[in-house]
């Protein structure tokens, strides 16, 4: 149903009811909720002080070093590309750099080696893969969107500088 309120000209007017949702859609978000907590005790069942400080630590080092960081990179690759007068190609370096990092974010402690011995340990496996493979998918992602902006250019696609 709608419910009835009155402009300042003096017209009624109809406002949506919120949708809240079905019950179904409502069932299944209290069940994930349910899930995560159970997840969240079991995680934090033995050495709880080392985890809470391990996500402390990693959201303050992102928000207050890297995001900043990440923002100071993107504007000078951005006046790098205006002064160059190309800066419809600058999602064509975005995206790529922006996976790289993530990849290498997500994965930094295996491509650098920091945790070898334990890794081996737990897994039997060794560490040196992991940077070559990083460079390789790094190399793809650089390299597929460079073939990809030489083709939109010579299609005369949507590539086109703004002013």
């Amino acid at each position: 149903m709608h419910r009835l309120t009155r402009r300042p000209t003096g017209r009624l007017v109809r406002l949506p009811r919120p949708a809240l949702g079905s019950p179904l859609q409502i069932l299944l978000l209290a069940c994930s909720f349910a899930l995560a907590g159970y997840a969240g005790l079991r995680l934090l069942d033995g050495e709880w002080f080392e985890i809470v400080l391990w996500f402390v630590g990693a959201a303050i080092l992102h928000d207050l070093v890297l995001v900043p960081l990440y923002g100071a990179a993107d504007r000078a690759l951005l006046r790098g590309f205006e002064a160059a007068d190309r800066r419809s190609w600058m999602p064509y370096v975005r995206v790529p750099a922006a996976l790289s990092l993530l990849l290498l974010l997500v994965w930094f402690p295996l491509i650098t080696s920091r945790v070898a011995d334990r890794y081996a340990g737990v897994t039997g496996m060794s560490t040196d893969t992991f940077l070559a493979r990083w460079l390789l998918i790094t190399a793809v992602l650089f390299g597929s969107s460079a073939v990809l902006l030489v083709l939109r250019r010579r299609r005369g696609g949507p590539v086109r500088n703004r002013p």
